[in-house]
């Protein structure tokens, strides 16, 4: 007999030694949270919303689970968030100036058993009628949960929009070497699996987003973790060339969560968070790539005290970082 979704939760997380707890008791008729960030395509709306959690769970350094919820979350508050999103969180100023929105629920958008289609075809909706100038909406999911058939029709639904808005799939591979990415970090992903959904996200002229932690697993040294992006982005430089498809790197430098074996082994003295300086130097490292780069520099209040990547005296390089994330611009990390 399968595994309920909710028995998956838990499973996955005592697999991986996670010993957070979830937030069932959050009013499921509103979002976890929100954010606008500045890209390239313009303003940029990050939103999680409440459901279920991922049901993969295992990743060691995540603890983004302990945001949402156990328990299945019906599509109707699901739906209720959604308007509450474009209702109150949105005047309609916000709305008009929004180029792009990232969408997310801590996990797979596209899982149909942990986020409700109806309330993703409704999201697009009202999108649709409120953002007009929208150009991209990104859904984050594991590769496993994307269906092409499913990706049709939001393609289509997107069209209809007083701007035609471009879909973009946001996996996340981690980092590049195998052995670190799933026998460490336990991502249970290969890269065949990226590559096919590249592929097909390219044929339907989709965008890829491909997220990367710097510096995911404990004793791993500043050097090491550079080389490991600088191997991803020639990957992904070569997937994109293959494919013509359109990737982006988002590069989010790790930072401690509670409740995870991270956590445990920075406070054995084990893991330390990348410096700054590094992470400059891994975007610095996309230049004549076919590839662009977002570094997120959101730990979203989740960092342990002292867990953060950002320290006193990074002011000024993460202000350099930010004007990169506006404009490309590879001379502002000179």
């Amino acid at each position: 007999m399968s595994r309920t979704a909710t028995e998956q939760i838990v499973e996955n997380s005592q697999l991986a030694g996670k010993t957070y707890g979830f937030d069932d008791g959050h009013n499921a008729s509103r979002p976890v949270d929100h954010w606008f960030q500045d890209a390239r395509e313009g303003r940029t709306l990050f939103l999680i919303l409440y459901t279920q959690a991922c049901r993969w769970s295992r990743c060691v350094g995540c603890n983004l689970p302990s945001q949402v919820s156990r328990a299945h979350v019906p599509y109707d508050r699901i739906m209720d968030q959604v308007d509450y999103v474009f209702d109150e969180l949105l005047p309609g100023d916000e709305c008009r100036k929004l180029r792009k929105i990232i969408l997310s629920n801590n996990g797979s958008v596209l899982d149909e058993d942990t986020f409700s289609t109806t309330a993703l075809l409704y999201f697009v909706a009202k999108m649709n009628r409120r953002c007009p100038s929208v150009a991209v909406l990104t859904l984050e999911s594991r590769p496993e949960y994307i269906d092409e058939a499913e990706l049709e029709v939001l393609a289509r639904a997107l069209r209809e929009g007083a701007t035609t808005t471009r879909l973009e799939l946001a996996v996340g591979l981690e980092a590049f070497d195998e052995r670190v990415r799933n026998d460490v970090f336990l991502k249970g992903l290969a890269l065949p699996v990226l590559a096919r959904t590249v592929a097909m996200a390219a044929r339907h002229g989709f965008r890829i987003k491909a997220y990367f932690m710097l510096k995911p697993v404990p004793e791993m040294s500043e050097e090491e973790a550079l080389r490991d992006v600088e191997q991803g982005l020639a990957y992904l430089d070569e997937l994109a060339r293959t494919h013509d498809a359109e990737i982006n790197m988002h590069l989010n430098p790790t930072y401690v969560a509670s409740g995870t074996p991270l956590a445990a082994a920075f406070a054995a003295g084990r893991f330390s968070p990348p410096l700054l300086e590094t992470v400059r130097r891994a975007a610095l490292a996309s230049e004549g790539k076919r590839v662009s780069v977002f570094v997120g520099l959101n730990d979203e209040g989740l960092a342990v005290p002292g867990g953060s990547f950002l320290r006193p005296g990074d002011e000024a390089l993460a202000a350099q970082l930010e004007q990169f994330n506006r404009t490309q611009d590879h001379a502002c990390l000179r």
